[in-house]
């Protein structure tokens, strides 16, 4: 059973799970954290309205709304299944959501696959450096088997013939967005275009930086970010019933 400071974090690239860890264990100090994962087999052909099935299948158990987080496809499937079930959610944080939500790093490195000639492990290598910025080269091909193992066992929204893309949306819960100053994904422009589409009550919010994945290089300062967010939202709700 869900309690009234239960947040509830979605992951659809189960390959990046450790790069969530951090913030999440920060967060689990001030809240009781669930963690809902979707892996992508290569045997399936799912689609986002199935995995949104999925969740709201698995949401139905609660007997109250809950806090949705995400970072990347997992944002967008927060921020969907919002728009979609908004009875059942309490608020929404996403990280590494551009206002037109479909644009992940994926759709980044297929961008750069369709434009540049050169073999794919050169491509992944050089989108180390853009999610990551400079790193020890042992590491830098760690990290480049991590986002291969993504391309393989994440929910398949790009393709090298296709990016999928969707429109900005308004939704009508209490919504954080939060990205960096230096992402070369969710760049300034694509941050920014959120404006026309949040509530007073929403908070848009970037961190100085930390590119792509900020939440696992300042977990400490986005869970500040976002503890205060809930509580204010939360203090709000109990002071109009």
């Amino acid at each position: 059973m869900y309690q009234t400071n239960d947040v509830l974090w979605l992951n659809v690239n189960p390959a990046f799970k450790s790069f969530d860890i951090p913030l999440l264990k920060v967060l689990a100090k001030k809240h009781s954290v669930h963690y809902w994962e979707y892996q992508q087999s290569m045997d399936e052909a799912r689609s986002l309205d199935d995995v949104l099935v999925l969740l709201h299948d698995y949401l139905k158990q609660c007997d109250r709304p809950v806090h949705l987080l995400g970072h990347g496809t997992g944002g967008l499937v927060a921020l969907l299944y919002g728009d979609r079930h908004p009875e059942r959610v309490k608020s929404l944080t996403l990280l590494s959501v551009g206002a037109y939500p479909a644009v992940d790093w994926q759709a980044h490195y297929y961008a750069q696959l369709r434009l540049l000639p050169c073999p794919r492990s050169i491509l992944l290598k050089q989108t180390v450096y853009n999610l990551f910025g400079i790193q020890p080269p042992a590491t830098v091909y760690q990290l480049r088997d991590v986002l291969e193992a993504d391309l393989k066992t994440a929910l398949p929204l790009h393709t090298l013939c296709r990016n999928q893309s969707l429109p900005p949306r308004s939704v009508s819960m209490p919504l954080l967005v939060c990205g960096s100053s230096d992402d070369v994904v969710i760049d300034q422009k694509l941050q920014t275009d959120w404006q026309p589409w949040l509530k007073p009550e929403d908070t848009l919010w970037q961190c100085p930086q930390g590119r792509y994945f900020f939440h696992y290089f300042y977990p400490e300062k986005v869970a500040h970010k976002i503890s205060t967010f809930l509580q204010l939202k939360q203090s709000a709700l109990t002071a109009t019933v």
